[in-house]
């Protein structure tokens, strides 16, 4: 697979318009579980086709489990500059209940650990809304987060209910939409009152600590995705690699092809893109760039639909940037599919 991943990165070199790099993001799966040999690899072979910006970001998801202070010593000799750590809760009965492998003191050692290392910029994935964990004990979580460690970054994630699932076949019912909702408001209160923003709906970061690679999604910036079931994006097109790992090692190094489905978007499914993209954000959704970007105008009913909701106090309109308000940020993707574009 180390092999396959390498013969990509030099497969793509001319994918990006650019060769200079401004994030690296070890993600999806469980990067930590590599060597430091591994890692070095790979970050070496990145070097012979990229350029790294002198501010470049170079983050690794990691669970509490699979990390200690030495590993954590290693990565930053690596040159990895931020940790993006699986938390999701404190409480040990949730943990059991996720069948997360780490219980809640793991959690608290690993972000003193990253600390202790090195590690000042650090981002922790919280969840909200789960069934097993009361108000009191997400408020906990939070604090605990925000104030005990001080995190400069925390992402906000609810528990998702898929059907071919551990949790869909249990017949796992999610917190009611309205404790979701008291949860995820508390949090946005909170959080801003300890100094965070909320550049996107998902992501709370201390000024200065934005994640570089997320703003880059949100913002739609082209990026290159490495490796089974990875997604690119050139500016125009989307790309997604295959999933299954052995067809992915068996084209890349015996055939030198990179078995990937494109998807050229239409106009209509690229301004729906901003749309969804732009409302999510701080930065807000722009209908001259969605013109420019794709010469498509908002129709009268889109109009009307930005009009209705700035009534309802949902969205507010800022130098023609449209911005979720607080009480739209819980309507978000309802409130987006309305004004996209018929495809």
């Amino acid at each position: 697979m180390l092999e396959a991943i390498c013969a990509e990165i030099a497969h793509q070199q001319n994918y990006l318009p650019t060769q200079v790099l401004q994030s690296i993001y070890f993600g999806g799966g469980t990067p930590s579980l590599l060597s430091m040999g591994e890692l070095e690899k790979i970050l070496s072979h990145i070097q012979q086709f990229f350029t790294f910006d002198n501010d470049i970001e170079i983050t690794l998801e990691a669970n509490p489990d699979d990390i200690n202070l030495q590993k954590l010593k290693d990565f930053r000799a690596l040159g990895i500059n931020r940790l993006s750590i699986g938390i999701q809760t404190f409480d040990e009965a949730a943990l059991t209940y996720l069948n997360r492998a780490h219980n809640g003191q793991m959690a608290h050692t690993c972000l003193q650990q990253a600390q202790a290392a090195g590690f000042d910029n650090l981002t922790a994935d919280l969840m909200y809304a789960l069934p097993t964990v009361s108000f009191d004990r997400f408020r906990q979580d939070v604090s605990t987060l925000a104030v005990q460690y001080q995190i400069p970054h925390i992402s906000i994630y609810g528990l998702t209910i898929e059907p071919n699932t551990v949790f869909g076949r249990k017949k796992v019912m999610p917190q009611p939409e309205e404790i979701a909702a008291q949860q995820f408001e508390y949090l946005m209160d909170f959080l801003r009152a300890e100094g965070y923003v909320q550049y996107e709906i998902s992501n709370f970061g201390k000024p200065g600590y934005f994640a570089k690679h997320n703003s880059m999604y949100w913002r739609n910036v082209p990026y290159l995705g490495i490796g089974p079931s990875a997604h690119s994006f050139d500016g125009r097109r989307r790309q997604y690699n295959i999933a299954n790992n052995a067809l992915y090692a068996k084209a890349l190094l015996h055939t030198n092809t990179l078995p990937a489905t494109i998807e050229q978007l239409s106009p209509e499914s690229r301004a729906n893109e901003l749309i969804m993209t732009g409302l999510r954000t701080i930065w807000g959704m722009n209908p001259a760039v969605i013109q420019q970007e794709t010469g498509l105008l908002l129709g009268e009913e889109q109009q009307q639909a930005v009009q209705r909701f700035e009534k309802q106090q949902l969205l507010l309109q800022n130098d023609e940037v449209i911005i979720l308000t607080q009480a739209g940020k819980l309507l978000a993707d309802q409130l987006a599919a309305d004004l996209f574009f018929d495809t």
